[in-house]
C-alpha cells in the first residue's frame, strides 16, 4: 500500500477567526447532520395522507437515508484520505442541502424518497470531521475536540425532533425541508471559510470494484434487517436477501484481501486494537438506539393502557432534550477520562453507564420523571461510549487511513442501530394488547427491549476491556523531541 503523506505540525500559532471557528464550524456540521436524520419522524403519521402514499411506501423515509448513510459514509471516508478530507466533507453536505431543497419542492413520494437517498451522504460528516481534527489540532486539543465531535449525533437527534415537531404543528411540512436546505448551504460556506484542507494524503487508485461489493452487501443486508418486521423473517425475499449478502460480502471479502489498495484494510481491521473497537461500536448502537425507539413510544402510549403518558409528539421531543443536552456537558469529562485512562475505560465505563440507565428503566416506567432521568443516563453513558470510539480509532490507525477507518466504525454503529430496530419492533410486535380497539404494546413487552438493550450494552463493556491498551495512560509518548500518539508510533514498528 502507499504510504501517507507525512503530517506536518500543527500551526499552534494560527490563531486567527478561521482558526478558532474550525472546531465549531465541524460541531455544527454534525449536529446537523443528526438533525436531518430525525426531521422526518414526526411527519411519518401524516406523509400517507400528505403523499397520497401507503405506510410501507412512507417507512422508505427512514430506510432510504439509512441505506446511503451506510453505503457512502465507508466510500465517502476513503475517498477523503485519499482526494482530501474538506472537499469531501462540502461534497456530502452539499448533497445533503440538495436532498432537502428536492423534499421542500415535491409531495411525490418516489422523489421524496430519492432525496432522503442524497441526504444519506451526510452520514460520513462526522468521521470525516474527526479525521480533520485529528490532522489539524495539537495532541493536548485534540481529544476534547474529537469527544464534542462524537457527542453531536445524540445533541443533533435530541435537538431535532422537538423542532422539526413544532414545524409539523404550526406551519406546512414542508417549510422543514427548506430550513433544514437552508442551514445546510449555511454548513457548506462555513465548511469552505473555516475549515481547512488537511494535507495528509493516501495517494492511489480508487477501488471502485470494492465499493461497489460493499454497496450490494450492505444494501442487501440492512434492507433484510430493517424490513424484516413487514416482510416476515422467515418470507422468501428476507431469506434470499441474507443469502445473497453473505454470498457478495464473502466476495467482498476475498477481493480486499487481494487488492493492492483495498477500500478497507481488512488486515488493518483484523488487528485486536481496530477490530475490537468496530465490535465495541456494533454492540453500543444497538444498545443505544433502544432508547430512543422505546421512549419514543412509551411516553405516547394512551393513559388507557395502564403505563403510558399520552403525551404529544412535542412533549415526547422534550423528554428527549435533557439527553442532548447531557451529551453536550458531558463529552469534555469523556475526553479526560479518555486522557488520564486511555479510551477503552471510557468506552467500558460508557457501555456500563447505559446498562445502569436501562436497570432504571426497568424498575420504573410509570413517572416521566423517572422515565427522564433513565432516558439521560443512557446518553450520558452514550457520550462516554461514542466519544472514546474515535479515539481508539485514531491511536490504532495509520494517518493516511483516519477518514476511512472512522467511517467504517460509524458503519458498524449503523449496523446495529438498524439491528436494534427491528430487535425492539419484533419483540413489541409480540407483546400486544387491545386499548380502545388499537394494539398497543405491553409494559412487558418495553421492559424486554430495555432487558435486552442492556445486556447488549454489558458486552459492549467487556468487549471493550479486551481491547489492548495504552503502554502509558495518557495515550501519548515522547519521540525525537515531538510528542505523537501512542498508535502512530506502534504502526511504525508494525
Amino acid at each position: 500500500m502507499v504510504s501517507p503523506a507525512p503530517i506536518p505540525a500543527p500551526d499552534r500559532g494560527a490563531a486567527g477567526p478561521r482558526a478558532r471557528l474550525t472546531i465549531p464550524v465541524l460541531a455544527y456540521c454534525g449536529i446537523l447532520m443528526a438533525v436531518m436524520q430525525t426531521v422526518v419522524v414526526p411527519l411519518l403519521p401524516d406523509l400517507p395522507r400528505l403523499t397520497g402514499a401507503s405506510a410501507g411506501a412512507v417507512s422508505w423515509m427512514v430506510t432510504a437515508s439509512l441505506l446511503s448513510g451506510a453505503v457512502l459514509t465507508p466510500v465517502l471516508g476513503r475517498a477523503g484520505d485519499m482526494y482530501g478530507k474538506r472537499r469531501v466533507l462540502l461534497v456530502s453536505f452539499a448533497l445533503m442541502a440538495a436532498g432537502s431543497v428536492i423534499c421542500a419542492l415535491t409531495s411525490d413520494i418516489g422523489v421524496l424518497i430519492a432525496a432522503r437517498t442524497l441526504q444519506g451522504a451526510a452520514s460520513s460528516v462526522v468521521p470525516l470531521s474527526i479525521s480533520i481534527l485529528r490532522d489539524e489540532l495539537p495532541p493536548e486539543r485534540r481529544g476534547s475536540a474529537v469527544a464534542l465531535m462524537s457527542s453531536t449525533v445524540g445533541i443533533g437527534a435530541a435537538l431535532g425532533l422537538p423542532a422539526a415537531a413544532v414545524v409539523v404543528q404550526y406551519a406546512n411540512w414542508h417549510v422543514m425541508f427548506w430550513v433544514t436546505a437552508a442551514l445546510g448551504a449555511t454548513g457548506v460556506a462555513l465548511v469552505r471559510w473555516a475549515v481547512p484542507e488537511s494535507p495528509v494524503r493516501e495517494p492511489g487508485r480508487f477501488d471502485v470494484p470494492g465499493a461497489l461489493g460493499l454497496a450490494a452487501g450492505l444494501i442487501t443486508l440492512l434492507l433484510a434487517v430493517s424490513q424484516g418486521g413487514q416482510w416476515g423473517w422467515g418470507s422468501a425475499r428476507i431469506v434470499g436477501l441474507f443469502l445473497a449478502s453473505a454470498a457478495v460480502l464473502a466476495l467482498w471479502w476475498w477481493h480486499q484481501l487481494r487488492a493492492p489498495q483495498p477500500l478497507v484494510d481488512l488486515r488493518l481491521v483484523s488487528r485486536p486494537r481496530v477490530g475490537l473497537s468496530h465490535v465495541a461500536a456494533l454492540l453500543t448502537g444497538f444498545a443505544f438506539y433502544a432508547n430512543s425507539l422505546v421512549t419514543a413510544q412509551l411516553v405516547q402510549a394512551p393513559e388507557a393502557s395502564g403505563y403510558g403518558l399520552g403525551l404529544s409528539i412535542v412533549q415526547t421531543g422534550l423528554c428527549l432534550l435533557p439527553g442532548g443536552l447531557t451529551m453536550l456537558l458531558f463529552s469534555p469529562l469523556s475526553a479526560r477520562i479518555s486522557e488520564a485512562r486511555g479510551p477503552r475505560i471510557t468506552l467500558a465505563l460508557g457501555a456500563l453507564v447505559i446498562a445502569s440507565g436501562y436497570a432504571v428503566r426497568i424498575v420504573d416506567s410509570h413517572e416521566l420523571c423517572m422515565i427522564m432521568v433513565g432516558a439521560t443516563v443512557v446518553a450520558t453513558g452514550t457520550t462516554l461510549a461514542y466519544s472514546a470510539l474515535p479515539s481508539l480509532i485514531l491511536r490504532a490507525v495509520p494517518p493516511g487511513q483516519t477518514a476511512s477507518a472512522n467511517g467504517f466504525n460509524v458503519l458498524m454503529r449503523t449496523i446495529g442501530q438498524a439491528t436494534s430496530s427491528a430487535a425492539v419492533a419484533a419483540v413489541l410486535v409480540h407483546h400486544i394488547s387491545p386499548v380502545g380497539g388499537a394494539p398497543v404494546p405491553t409494559l412487558h413487552g418495553y421492559l424486554l427491549a430495555f432487558g435486552i438493550a442492556g445486556a447488549v450494552a454489558l458486552a459492549a463493556c467487556a468487549v471493550a476491556l479486551t481491547i489492548p491498551g495504552d503502554s502509558t495512560s495518557g495515550g501519548t509518548r515522547r519521540a525525537r523531541g515531538r510528542t505523537r500518539p501512542v498508535g502512530d508510533a506502534a504502526l511504525e514498528g508494525a
